[in-house]
């Protein structure tokens, strides 16, 4: 491996060394936090933030979910409180599905996005066709920012008129693609049936959707490289794919955890469970913000050479929220059942139908068996917790799938 290989000289960091700077730069930016941004001058406001040194420290602060960004935004303003700077002094702002607003703050690459299209063989002087959105959400403009970074040219085509993109891609002939794996194939497809060269492109970074094996190898087929971007509106890059394809390498300007779904309790490494990002920027400082995605800590150091944590990818949603009998369970319900039984190691509520009625069963992780004392036990806080009869079960340690399902809705099966 040479620097060439890499974005620069953060990738390859001592593990140590990185951590130490992130939560140096996490203590700054919690005292500017509680002292700027409304939002969290009430959820932080008697934490000494100078203890914040570490992940265990910064686990006692408590998860702010996206979830929870619609109420937060609806009580006056368009932005939760959440930034530290007045919404005139924002670069831009962005709307999402909700609807819940998003910010962009100043700075070269705010969303991070370089680094991904970088892992992905994008270099200065390349042109980039953009097919992300630029309408409402901030989609095109982050890998517009992060190519600009770069030293790139890009094409904003947006999302759509498939023609168009083709006769784009055939005049300008840009050498590397961004947008969703589906639609780069369509314009593939849409090429070969218009017989119109498009062989200029040698790269794509992709994203907003998975990449099965099968269309990643339809699209390498014809001669594109192509590699992955994991990001949200809110965080920007989270995580990215590298050559070696094992795993996404998370972005140097993010401290992630995974949690247990439903609670803000992370959970041991290789547990698959809800993805929880501390991003360290001054003006837009989420801290402990819950994406509601699944996904998992690969072991060790990717052989690309990079030394940052790896994520297994998007693995599912989170929030599992399910009816039973007209009632909603959620992920915090079970989390509350668990706590309040020390016997309980891990809990995942299956949801059945007989053909007249729901069953709620609970499947409780125990080295207990056979015991009707606790089943009662556990029986009563369920219909404690949940406002519903359900069943405790015992199974053994361990044996419960590590999906990061809490609860399981099987009555369509």
């Amino acid at each position: 491996m040479t620097a060439h290989d890499f974005y620069d000289e953060l990738e390859v960091r001592d593990p140590a060394q990185r951590e130490e700077m992130l939560f140096n730069g996490l203590v700054t930016q919690l005292k500017e936090a509680q002292k700027h941004a409304p939002y969290f001058k009430t959820l932080i406001g008697s934490i000494d933030a100078s203890l914040i040194k570490d992940r265990a420290a910064l686990a006692t602060i408590p998860i702010t979910r996206k979830s929870d960004l619609v109420n937060l935004q609806a009580k006056g303003n368009p932005l939760g409180g959440l930034t530290t700077v007045s919404t005139g002094q924002l670069k831009r702002i962005f709307q999402s599905p909700g609807p819940t607003y998003d910010a962009e703050g100043s700075g070269e690459d705010w969303w991070g996005t370089a680094r991904a299209l970088y892992a992905s063989g994008v270099r200065k002087g390349d042109i980039l066709h953009n097919t992300f959105s630029y309408h409402f959400t901030p989609a095109g403009v982050m890998l517009e920012q992060g190519a600009k970074a770069l030293g790139c040219a890009v094409f904003p085509a947006g999302v759509g008129n498939t023609d168009l993109q083709v006769q784009a891609i055939h005049d300008i002939e840009p050498s590397a693609y961004t947008g969703t794996p589906s639609f780069l194939k369509i314009i593939l497809e849409k090429a070969a049936e218009q017989d119109k060269d498009i062989s200029s492109l040698k790269k794509a970074c992709v994203g907003g959707e998975g990449l099965p094996p099968a269309l990643r190898d339809e699209i390498e087929a014809y001669g594109i490289h192509c590699g992955q971007v994991y990001a949200s509106a809110d965080l920007g890059s989270i995580a990215y794919e590298s050559d070696a394809r094992e795993g996404l390498i998370v972005d140097e300007r993010l401290i992630v955890e995974i949690v247990r779904p439903g609670t803000g309790d992370p959970v041991p490494e290789g547990e698959v469970g809800e993805v929880v990002v501390t991003v360290i920027r001054s003006d837009y400082p989420l801290i402990r913000f819950a994406t509601g995605d699944l996904s998992q800590v690969l072991a060790g150091q990717s052989p690309c050479g990079r030394t940052n944590m790896r994520l297994r990818g998007w693995m599912g949603r989170a929030d599992q929220t399910t009816k039973v009998k007209g009632m909603f369970v959620h992920p915090a319900q079970v989390a509350e059942i668990v706590k309040r039984h020390g016997e309980i190691h891990r809990a995942r509520v299956v949801v059945t139908h007989d053909g007249t009625t729901d069953i709620m069963t609970v499947q409780c992780e125990t080295e207990h068996s056979d015991n009707d004392n606790l089943t009662q036990l556990i029986n009563q806080t369920i219909r404690d917790v949940c406002k519903l009869k359900g069943d405790a079960v015992f199974v053994a340690p361990a044996s419960l799938p590590n999906d990061g399902k809490v609860i399981e809705d099987a009555r369509d099966a």
